[in-house]
Parts: structure tokens; C-alpha cells; sequence
């Protein structure tokens, strides 16, 4: 049995990005023109009128305060309202290929490893922009890098599932290395006319190393012990797929093509779910709530975020105890508790324990407890 480690991490940003009033400005335009288009339905009562947005309205549900996207211009257009990306040719590599590419290359740097060392990709997020080939399998041949890869999707919890997948591989044996990958392009599957959804997601990618520990060269992150749980929900879904055209209802826009939420239902089931998830895994590895130093959780919402820091430590987190960066990048889907783990962890001392903490869609929840360790 081998131990795995956590070696190098990587982001790419999007240069892009749009602020809560951007946002308002645009969605508040379309919503002018939907209710001027709809006056006579809506005075006969038949058509329900959109309402407005507000930077408060936005910021009171959700802490979010900008987000980074592929594409602005089509997003803020009120004419369009969803990112206009261009079509590649078959010969070119992918979008979420190339913004993996890059987090896995930053990754690969700061761990000083190099293709060769690694035997697996797993791109792991909530949507692919096609059924096959891989699009793991495309990173892998991008990199070059030998060995095998494949895609995985458990919405926002990827991540999470995708490293306790590497964890296990690499402690059987089977592999010495493997990328952990996470494109997310959320921007492209928000209903950006939806008043009570359209400011959550951003886009981003995440790359992760997952390696034998003692191959480590430099400060890395002992993975002590891994844990995921699932239970089937409604309340959060997107019905896209490859069935689409066969439906009756026929392919125009239907909204449930997109992201849907009961925000409410999510909420109410979701915390509790989490917090016990959490505490059940820190009590099976004898682990005391103040021995841990730092919560990476998954950046979908502030509230939910301070709700499971405060069960799970017993009192109000300090700022730095439980980094949130959902202000600046919005809700990332999967990538959200890598890129707080990545940006807020190098400060952590020799043995520190700290946990990393995705859940969504499914219901799904997981866990990743690690030991900071000093070159």
C-alpha cells in the first residue's frame, strides 16, 4: 500500500470578467423589453412579469461580488445572453481542453514534475462539451502522457471524487501519478435571463496532482484519508443530453436544458447533509474540530459556506481558518474548493490538518482530509 499525496496544484483565470452591476445592467435591459413586449399579458394577468435584479438582491443571496468569464460580450448582450464561443474544427483541440492544458501545465511546475511522471487524467466536472472522445483523453494527448484517462462528472463534487479515484489507484499500486483536471465552463449552461440564477456560476479550470508521497520534491499535502456519499435529488438538475432531440416537446428552449434549482429545498437539505458528512469523517479518523486548521469548501454560496464552518468547528471561522474566494469567481462548480485550497494553503506549518470539501448536484458530498508536510 502506498500514500498518496497532494503535489502541485494549478488555475486558470479567464481574463475576462463581469461585475454584479455589469450584470444587472444587462438582465434588467432584457427583463425591460420581455415586460414592454408582454404589457397587454401582463395587465390580463397571463403573463407574469420579469422582475428586476440588483447588485443588493445579488450579494444578500450569495456573497458574489464578480465572476471571470470565456465570454463577456455575448453574456451582457441583452439580444443574446449566453456566451458566444467559436466553433473549432475538429483538427484544433478543444475549450476545455486548452483551459485544462493550461491548469494542468501550472500544476506539473509547481510540483517539478514533468509528463513522464504521470500515468493518469481524470477530467472531472459537471458538464463535457461532447460525449466522446474523452475529453480527458484529449488533455492526455495534449501533454503527452502516457497511461490512460478518462472523464468523470458528479457535478460540483468532480473534484473531490475525481482525487479519492486518483487516492485509491494510487494506493493499490496502480498508478504513480495521476492529473486530476476540473474545465468548468458554467457560463455556458446558466440561463443568464433567469433573475433568480443568473448571477451563481463563472468559469474557471483546476488541476490537481495526486502522487505516491514519496516521490514528492517539494511542500506537499499527505492525503490522510478520503470520503464520498451520494443521494439522489431533483432539486438541483440540467436535462441537456443526448436524448434531447427524441423528446416530443420538441429542442427548442426549454429552460430545464439549462441549470435548475430549488434553492430552498437545497439549502434545507443540503447543509445538514454536509455538516454530518464532515463530522462523521473527522470522528473516524479521531480527528478534534480544533486540530483542523483550514476548511477549502466549495464556493457555491457564503451562507451555506458559514453555516457548515461553524458546525464543523463549533464556533464562527476566522477569515483564514475557511478562505472564500466565490466573491471573486462566483460559484465554479467543481474547480471552487481547488481554487481555494490552491490560493490558501501554502501558509499552513509542518503537520497542519486542513480538509477539502465539494458537494452539490446528486445529492453529492466529498471529503479530503490532508497533513501538510515541508520539503
Amino acid at each position: 500500500m502506498y500514500t498518496a499525496a497532494i503535489t502541485g496544484t494549478g488555475v486558470f483565470t479567464p481574463s475576462e470578467t463581469i461585475t454584479n452591476a455589469e450584470l444587472v445592467e444587462a438582465y434588467n435591459a432584457y427583463a425591460d423589453r420581455i415586460n414592454a413586449e408582454n404589457a397587454e399579458a401582463i395587465a390580463a394577468g397571463s403573463f407574469t412579469a420579469l422582475p428586476q435584479s440588483s447588485e443588493e438582491f445579488i450579494f444578500k443571496a450569495s456573497g458574489i461580488e464578480q465572476r471571470y468569464v470565456l465570454d463577456k460580450k455575448g453574456i451582457l448582450d441583452p439580444e443574446i445572453m449566453y456566451p458566444q464561443l467559436r466553433q473549432r474544427d475538429d483538427s484544433e483541440p478543444g475549450i476545455m481542453a486548452e483551459i485544462a492544458l493550461d491548469a494542468a501545465k501550472k500544476a506539473l511546475k509547481q510540483a517539478g514534475k514533468t509528463a513522464e511522471d504521470v500515468d493518469l487524467v481524470i477530467c472531472a466536472a459537471s458538464n463535457m462539451e461532447r460525449a466522446y472522445p474523452a475529453v480527458a483523453i484529449e488533455i492526455q494527448d495534449l501533454l503527452g502522457i502516457k497511461g490512460f484517462a478518462f472523464d468523470m462528472n458528479v457535478a460540483c463534487s468532480s473534484a473531490t471524487f475525481g482525487i479519492q479515484t486518483a487516492v485509491d489507484m494510487i494506493r493499490s499500486g496502480s498508478i504513480r501519478a495521476a492529473l486530476v483536471v476540473n474545465p468548468e465552463i458554467c457560463s455556458g449552461h446558466l440561463e443568464w435571463r433567469d433573475r433568480d440564477c443568473h448571477f451563481i456560476f463563472g468559469d474557471v479550470a483546476t488541476a490537481t496532482l495526486v502522487e505516491r508521497i514519496e516521490n514528492a520534491k517539494g511542500d506537499h499535502f499527505e492525503v490522510i484519508s478520503t470520503r464520498c456519499a451520494t443521494e439522489f435529488s431533483n432539486n438541483i438538475r440540467n436535462n441537456n443530453g443526448f436524448l434531447r432531440r427524441s423528446r416530443p416537446d420538441g429542442v427548442e428552449d426549454r429552460r430545464d436544458m439549462q441549470f435548475m434549482q430549488n434553492g430552498r429545498k437545497v439549502f434545507k437539505e443540503v447543509l445538514p447533509m454536509v455538516s454530518q458528512h464532515i463530522a462523521n469523517h473527522m470522528a473516524d479518523e479521531g480527528i478534534q474540530r480544533d486540530a483542523l486548521k483550514r476548511l477549502w469548501l466549495h464556493q457555491a454560496n457564503k451562507s451555506m459556506n458559514d453555516f457548515i464552518g461553524k458546525k464543523t468547528l463549533g464556533r464562527t471561522p476566522a477569515a483564514d481558518e475557511q478562505p472564500n474566494i466565490l466573491q471573486d469567481y462566483a460559484n465554479t462548480s467543481s474547480a471552487g474548493s481547488i481554487i481555494a485550497f490552491s490560493k490558501y494553503s501554502e501558509d499552513l506549518g509542518e503537520g497542519d490538518l486542513g480538509l477539502i470539501c465539494s458537494f452539490g448536484a446528486g445529492y453529492s458530498v466529498g471529503s479530503v482530509i490532508l497533513r501538510r508536510h515541508s520539503a
